[in-house]
């Protein structure tokens, strides 16, 4: 953690909050806060905006983990969750809903810093996948756009493929847009005029 985050600490006991404190000061200058009534969670959460979120739950449960995960917005930023006890099905609820880490054990000072920064790692390497997932799809979505267009051309102009992309192409340039707007214009006419 070579920059300084702004770290959010979600902790209703006052005593495990200041060792989690104390074990974060040793990370580097990080801006900590620390929220210990959970009620309001998901405003409080929005109005620190953090750069990384700690829950430490000792006994944690379904509710209590979709309702954290909720308010923490594990698809926005890292979430570490520290568990005294769990179960499989709630580790596995909380990774599902985005959770960054989930660790199950009692929360010691001397794991919190590489807890944390797995957490960080591990959020950004999914952020990069989900957007690279984003961007393959919509590549797909222009491509069968692009592929039903040139048909249209190629069917109503008794044209072949090639000149189906050049008309589309020169269409494109002529008017200043991108092919597949071009493309998405055309196949859209079609579909209103049949």
């Amino acid at each position: 953690m070579s920059d300084p985050l702004r770290i959010l600490i979600v902790e209703p006991d006052r005593d495990r909050a200041l060792s989690i404190v104390d074990s974060l000061k040793e990370t580097g200058d990080n801006e900590v806060h620390v929220i210990g009534d959970l009620s309001g969670l998901a405003r409080r959460v929005s109005d620190y905006n953090p750069d990384v979120v700690i829950i430490d739950l000792t006994h944690p449960s379904r509710d209590v983990i979709e309702e954290l995960t909720l308010a923490t917005g594990p698809m926005e930023r890292p979430v570490a969750i520290f568990a005294d006890a769990s179960e499989a099905s709630l580790t596995k609820a909380a990774i599902e809903a985005g959770v960054s880490a989930y660790v199950v054990d009692d929360i010691r000072p001397e794991r919190i810093r590489p807890v944390v920064e797995a957490a960080v790692a591990r959020f950004h390497m999914f952020r990069r996948m989900r957007e690279e997932l984003a961007e393959t799809k919509r590549a797909l979505e222009e491509r069968k756009v692009l592929d039903r267009a040139k048909g249209l051309l190629m069917k109503s102009r008794g044209i072949s493929e090639d000149e189906a992309y050049s008309l589309l192409r020169k269409t494109a340039m002529d008017k200043g847009r991108k092919i597949t707007e071009i493309a998405t214009a055309l196949v859209t006419a079609s579909d209103l005029l049949s």
